[in-house]
């Protein structure tokens, strides 16, 4: 028997399987699918054989780490959860998945990663309670500023410039974005029918985030909240294909016994990321020191009495003249 693929992604959180949307987004695809895959739900990208979160490890392509070549790779491994989609129902699905890449992710970003109050009392602590020491000092912040340029690469460099008009118009499209899908969706289970496609997946993957996190500023949330099928929508997906709270199997379940095949134990590269973990922190204590004035290095004339060692008193004292 083929050894199954085995994917890296995000940890849960929030009542979700995995936090990050673009994890979910495979996640769910596998569970549509009923994929093999071997789940392996960290708290470290450095972990991962990319270094980055989501990332499926494949025999015959080597590492994936790009969303939607990762569920192309799955289609191509014959789990295909648009199958049985007319050809209308396939081009629809381009047209809402750009769709939402244009006027829903850059809202998520905005209300994740630029919204001071929700950065600073939600993601931002989320991430350093969950990212281990001494990673959880910089990450959440290198994290944050790779999403400020995704969002500046949909919005434009200078979209940053003016926060409050240009969060004005990210809210005004993406409210009229989420009316959209509610239309769309109607009464239906899946947006094609009784049988969830991989739109369902890139849909359920940017709404659930958003409808399940305490936000402090939910301004936005507040208005998903008021579309009542598409809130049904996500609590049906989560009961019917994660049964579980955050994804993770009860603890009267064996892991081996898991449906995704969870390991969280086995660490292939357990002694490069030790060595990376000890060097980091290593840089990370030296830098700060270094920054806050604590430790400095200054060039000496030697003096008559021979070499000196700079005391942190000296320094001081040098500081209030």
């Amino acid at each position: 028997m083929a050894a199954p693929m085995e994917l890296y992604c995000w940890a849960g959180g929030w009542g979700l399987p995995s936090v990050d949307p673009d994890c979910l987004a495979v996640l769910t695809y596998a569970r549509f699918t009923g994929a093999p895959l071997k789940v392996h739900k960290i708290t470290n990208p450095w972990r991962s054989p990319s270094g980055t979160l989501p990332a499926l490890k494949t025999k015959d392509e080597g590492i994936i780490s790009d969303t939607q070549q990762i569920i192309t790779h799955l289609r191509k491994q014959k789990f295909n959860a648009d199958y049985d989609l007319s050809a209308r129902q396939g081009a629809d699905t381009l047209a809402f998945v750009s769709l939402l890449q244009e006027k829903l992710l850059p809202v998520l970003i905005h209300t994740f990663w630029v919204d001071a109050k929700n950065y600073v009392e939600h993601t931002r602590k989320w991430y350093g309670e969950a990212i281990p020491f001494p990673l959880n000092f910089f990450l959440p912040g290198r994290m944050q500023k790779r999403q400020l340029e995704r969002l500046q690469m949909v919005c434009g460099e200078n979209c940053l410039d003016n926060e409050e008009e240009l969060e004005k118009e990210l809210y005004r499209e993406a409210r009229e974005c989420l009316t959209l899908l509610s239309q769309r969706l109607g009464r239906q289970k899946f947006f094609f029918g009784d049988s969830p496609a991989s739109l369902d997946a890139i849909v359920f993957s940017h709404l659930a985030p958003l409808l399940k996190a305490k936000l402090p500023n939910g301004k936005f949330q507040q208005h998903l909240k008021s579309l009542p099928n598409l809130c049904n929508y996500c609590t049906s997906i989560l009961s019917l294909y994660f049964p579980w709270d955050e994804g993770d199997p009860p603890p009267s379940v064996p892991k081996a016994a898991a449906g995704d095949g969870s390991d969280a134990e086995e660490e292939p590269y357990k002694r490069r990321n030790q060595v990376l973990s000890v060097l980091v922190g290593l840089v990370a204590m030296v830098g700060y020191a270094l920054l806050t004035g604590i430790v400095s290095v200054q060039k000496q004339q030697p003096r008559p009495g021979g070499p000196r060692a700079i005391a942190l008193e000296e320094e001081e004292e040098e500081e209030e003249e």
